[in-house]
């Protein structure tokens, strides 16, 4: 069996780029979020929350301006003690 390797979706920089943030704490991961992005405008919404409240996941959506300022964020936002997940 030949396996095909499909290339990555090209991006055209700068683009708005959307972050899913799961953590435990609404408020601990917002302030995360707002201290990675500093003076950048930014939205960010609530996606979901697990049925027992334990865990919350926000949407967060940012201009990058390019895939190392794209991987930068992604790294800094999942490195934070407040997030869990980073997709």
């Amino acid at each position: 069996m030949t396996t095909i390797k499909t290339p990555p979706p090209r991006l055209d920089y700068p683009c708005l780029w959307l972050y899913k943030v799961i953590g435990t704490d609404r408020d601990e991961i917002q302030n995360a979020v707002s201290g990675i992005i500093r003076d950048r405008s930014y939205k960010i919404s609530l996606s979901r929350h697990s049925e027992g409240a334990k865990y919350v996941s926000l949407n967060v959506e940012v201009m990058v301006e390019s895939d190392a300022h794209r991987t930068a964020l992604y790294e800094a936002i999942k490195a934070h003690p407040a997030v869990k997940v980073v997709l």
